[in-house]
């Protein structure tokens, strides 16, 4: 065994998809460090542990991960139920962090400050895919550290870095002034425990997290007399975040959907559409006003944004990155997955090729993979993951034969290809347009040299 063998596999993330690496890494003979910056795992669902998923468990477990539980007696959920983000902890990850054979390779509150391959910066090339990564780290005692890793799969996610009102990518005037005075919240509070009957709420965005802050306030408001629920979109109609409805194959994604149209349909929530916003005004320190680029404002006591998140690359300025210019995911899958082209819930099965960097041996995967695109099921992930391992031990075969079954949204506008075929055939590539989706075509988007930007 080399130096450089006996080093870890860096596993960045503590959530489902990071302990899932961990654990195909084990079953491949390899051995994993994750590092997770919260103070326990599953510390970015922990956020959001009040909200219902509408995946069931059975697109909720790893396949490794359940074979490493099932050793110590654990007992799977129903695969048919539900579960809340608090049940995904406590009966899933909390049981698997705690297996004597990974408990002993997670740290927690470790946040990864930036990764890099020791003694070479991005524009050294001479000996780079020799030397090991190094890993700079801060710990939960205020100490920076260093750390050395011989592969890095960076599953961090993107629940940190929410992405903002502002519909130029850049925050809307007085978002920044007001997001410190807590009038404008996180992207998926407890609404009834974090005050808001009573009160005047705008959600904004147009995703499933918006439609489940939508109708939890709606719900809100039948016993909260003075409750009232604004709903602003980008799009001219909702046609396209009331989804499949009955096709959708995740009955509970479509039932969501229904409730939303039906929310709108009677009144229960006004809806804003083609709502750019432009500015933010704090009012009186306890309510503001939201502007629209049009001219349009309404004012509110709370806005949530539920507008989705960024990847932060930050950690990242030093590796060798070829990223969609887009949407920040890997090159090979960020049109598959593009939403102004991609109105499928699902894309093609893909692994470790797919994912693979011009740093050898450094993966995105998990949410941090799909950049800034949406509708991530932790099915993906893991699929992702097992890839990735089988590759780092050297099984090309194994890491090639992906296979995933994800369930349609009842959305998409073609069909997901078939084993073999042409990725161009994918819903939502740019070959013609997609009605309703944009023109077809990526003016203006340009690529830059992995190593000298």
């Amino acid at each position: 065994m080399t130096a450089l063998e006996s080093l870890p596999v860096a596993v960045v993330g503590g959530g489902p998809v990071g302990l899932a690496a961990a654990a195909h890494l084990l079953e491949r003979g390899l051995e994993p460090l994750v590092l997770e910056a919260g103070p326990a795992v599953g510390a970015a669902i922990r956020n959001w542990g009040h909200v219902r998923v509408f995946s069931t468990w059975r697109y909720n477990l790893d396949a490794a991960a359940v074979r490493l539980l099932e050793r110590r007696g654990w007992e799977a959920p129903r695969p048919t139920a539900l579960p809340y983000g608090a049940q995904i902890v406590s009966d899933y990850l909390e049981p698997l962090a705690a297996t004597p054979e990974l408990t002993g390779r997670i740290r927690t509150g470790t946040r990864v400050l930036a990764i890099t391959r020791r003694h070479l910066d991005k524009g050294r090339s001479s000996g780079r895919e020799q030397a090991p990564f190094l890993l700079r780290i801060s710990t939960a005692d205020g100490r920076t550290e260093e750390l050395l890793a011989r592969a890095v799969v960076d599953t961090s996610g993107t629940w940190t870095t929410p992405a903002p009102l502002g519909t130029s990518g850049l925050p809307a005037t007085g978002e920044p002034e007001a997001r410190a005075a807590g009038l404008i919240t996180g992207p998926l509070p407890d609404v009834e425990r974090d005050g808001f009957a009573g009160r005047r709420t705008l959600v904004v965005g147009s995703g499933h997290s918006a439609a489940n802050m939508v109708l939890d306030l709606a719900r809100l408001a039948r016993s909260n007399p003075g409750t009232e629920v604004l709903w602003a979109i980008r799009a001219s109609s909702p046609s396209r975040a009331y989804g499949g409805g009955d096709a959708d194959q995740l009955p509970a994604r479509g039932q969501l959907d229904a409730r939303l149209r039906t929310a709108v349909d009677t009144r229960s929530v006004q809806l804003l559409t083609g709502f750019h916003t432009d500015r933010v005004d704090i009012l009186d320190g306890t309510s503001l006003r939201v502007q629209a680029a049009d001219g349009r404002a309404v004012e509110a006591d709370r806005v949530i944004p539920a507008t989705g998140f960024r990847p932060d690359l930050t950690m990242l300025s030093e590796l060798r990155l070829d990223l969609d210019p887009a949407v920040d995911a890997p090159r090979a899958l960020g049109p598959l997955i593009d939403p102004d082209f991609h109105s499928c819930g699902t894309v093609p099965p893909h692994g470790a090729k797919l994912l693979a960097q011009p740093e050898k041996d450094f993966y995105l995967a998990g949410m941090k993979s799909y950049g800034r695109a949406p509708t991530f099921l932790m099915a993906t992930g893991y699929e992702q993951v097992r890839s990735i391992a089988a590759a780092l031990a050297g099984d090309t075969e194994a890491a090639d034969a992906v296979e995933l079954e994800l369930p349609e949204t009842g959305v998409c506008s073609t069909g997901i290809p078939a084993a073999g075929a042409d990725l161009g055939d994918a819903c939502g590539l740019p070959q013609q347009e997609p009605v309703g989706f944009g023109t077809g075509l990526r003016h203006g988007r340009t690529a830059l040299d992995p190593a000298l930007d």
